[in-house]
């Protein structure tokens, strides 16, 4: 389970790692978007030092519609567990996104009145 923190205007926030190809772990704040459908997003010029490989284009939805991103194949640390998802990239993406499909299977507990945020 890993700890997350409020933003202002009730953003949350969770510290993920990014596992470039050099096994180099780059600790970031990603913002829990239940709106993206995917696992993670991110802007195009971010993820040009990682290093991961490209798969494609698709289309995604998001809270603004149907949107068609670029594909690569990246890894994360999240729980102390390494996963390896496809991370999707656009130009206008201003913030690291976490997508809802974590929340298929790691639970979320927001509890603001006890500043409690959770997942995992």
């Amino acid at each position: 389970m890993i700890q997350g923190i409020f933003g202002e205007k009730g953003k949350l926030f969770f510290e993920i790692d990014l596992v470039t190809n050099d096994g180099l772990f780059l600790p970031i704040d990603a913002l829990l978007d239940t709106g993206f459908t995917g696992f993670l997003a991110m802007n195009k010029q971010d993820l040009d030092s990682l290093g991961w490989g490209y798969l494609g284009r698709e289309p995604l939805q998001t809270a603004k519609g149907e949107v068609e991103f670029q594909k690569y194949l990246g890894k994360v640390i999240l729980d102390n567990q390494e996963y390896e998802i496809p991370v999707y990239t656009g130009d206008e993406l201003t913030e690291i996104l976490l997508g809802s499909a974590w929340l298929e299977f790691l639970p979320l507990v927001v509890n603001f009145p006890q500043g409690i945020l959770t997942l995992g």
